[in-house]
């Protein structure tokens, strides 16, 4: 479907024409009428899909055709990063070109000057406020934030502000909103906790479901099966005669992270780390000088699946299986991006075997499983099914003999990013 189809005005179709958006993917065809159509909303679509322009839209749309108070509040966004804060705000500005539809962003990470910047835009009723949960629950704290003419509520990544623990302060921001709103809500996933919070804050919602797209056909996909202990190895013997560049490592908590990234400083490559433990003008500081190519390779959390946009990143390292399909898909589709090439590597320990196959069965295919430089040793079998069935018992205790740094894997808490 063209974007010329649906009921938007002018100023928006030409506000997409400038930019060069023609025909509308899957979920924004889906959405944009029954956003239109003022309904409560709750999709479930990955990042990749369109799904910020399929929210931007329609309340650009709306906004744009006037009757909505002025200088006041109309429309709240909230992100779980920074980052995707910043590139929310950024499609506004292309879309909102030719309407007189004002906008800013709230998030934290910054200095004493931009804090009055949000504030001056918050006190004067910008109609578009993009924010962190956090910075904005900062600014309401102090009292000169009236969001009681709010017409529409928008989270963005929901699954992820809960997983970053934001719950709480999305219901508190929720009270300072007017009962009589339309509130839209996007998630990848929809687990209980999800379903919950739409129950909570949604009236009468409509579902629009996306379903996961595979990674793209350009991006060549390859596997080494390894005990754990070997992971190290194949990064330096992957570098050994070329240097990394452009690289993400994407591991499973943010302390294997840590280790991974201080495991690589001692072979001399050239690493910067991605974590929430990192202040937001520390990984700012990384992040630039990553994309300008100080840093050659970026050991990260799924954080940065989820939230950074660069691309020309040649490689992805999976050094942990993704705990699901779509974190899969998001992490990888990291490369490849805007034309050009890439290729993703995971790495598949014994323990991990299941999982892994289980993402084969999700892409329809079986991925190239690379065999093992000869200094690094021997393989284990790939047998996903028989080393599921030997989880417990003596497979436990060989594990832990091989593990990274012999230690055992985090319990769950605390440190998913």
């Amino acid at each position: 479907m063209k974007f010329t189809e649906l009921n938007l005005e002018d100023s928006v179709l030409d506000a997409l024409d400038a930019m060069n958006f023609k025909e509308c993917t899957p979920v924004q065809e889906q959405t944009i009428p029954v956003i239109l159509e003022g309904r409560d909303l709750i999709g479930v679509a990955q990042t990749g899909t369109g799904k910020t322009a399929a929210y931007l839209l329609p309340v650009i749309n709306q906004l744009s055709k006037g009757g909505y108070p002025a200088d006041a509040i109309n429309c709240v966004i909230m992100a779980p990063t920074r980052e995707l804060a910043q590139q929310i705000d950024q499609q506004m500005e292309g879309f909102s070109y030719f309407m007189p539809v004002s906008s800013v962003a709230i998030y934290g990470g910054n200095d004493g000057i931009r804090f009055e910047q949000e504030k001056k835009g918050l006190t004067l009723g910008a109609d578009v406020v993009i924010a962190t949960p956090g910075r904005l629950i900062s600014h309401l704290s102090l009292g000169y934030v009236d969001l009681s003419k709010v017409s529409f509520f928008i989270l963005d990544e929901a699954d992820r502000m809960l997983d970053m623990g934001f719950s709480d302060d999305i219901m508190q921001i929720v009270k300072y909103l007017p009962k009589e709103r339309q509130t839209i809500m996007f998630s990848a996933t929809m687990p209980a906790k999800i379903q919950q919070l739409a129950k909570t804050i949604l009236n009468d919602p409509a579902e629009v479901k996306i379903a996961v797209s595979k990674p793209a056909d350009k991006i060549i996909q390859a596997a080494y099966v390894c005990y754990e202990g070997q992971k190290l190895n194949i990064i330096q013997n992957l570098f050994k005669e070329q240097k990394p560049e452009r690289v993400i490592i994407f591991a499973s908590s943010k302390l294997k992270v840590k280790e991974v990234a201080k495991a690589l400083k001692r072979l001399n490559l050239n690493v910067g780390e991605m974590h929430s433990d990192l202040d937001q003008s520390q990984r700012d500081e990384i992040m630039h000088e990553f994309r300008n190519g100080r840093i050659s390779m970026l050991v990260a959390t799924d954080i940065v699946a989820r939230g950074i946009d660069i691309d020309d990143i040649r490689l992805v390292i999976n050094y942990d299986v993704p705990h699901d399909n779509e974190d899969y898909v998001h992490r990888i589709g990291r490369t490849a991006r805007a034309n050009n090439d890439g290729c993703a590597i995971t790495f598949v320990s014994e323990t991990e075997q299941t999982r892994f196959k289980q993402i084969e069965n999700f892409l329809g295919k079986e991925i190239y499983k690379l065999p093992l430089p000869p200094e690094v040793g021997e393989a284990p079998v790939y047998a996903p099914h028989e080393n599921n069935r030997n989880k417990s018992g003596r497979g436990k205790r060989g594990w832990k003999k091989r593990s990274f740094n012999n230690r055992r894997p985090q319990k769950k808490g605390g440190n998913k990013q």
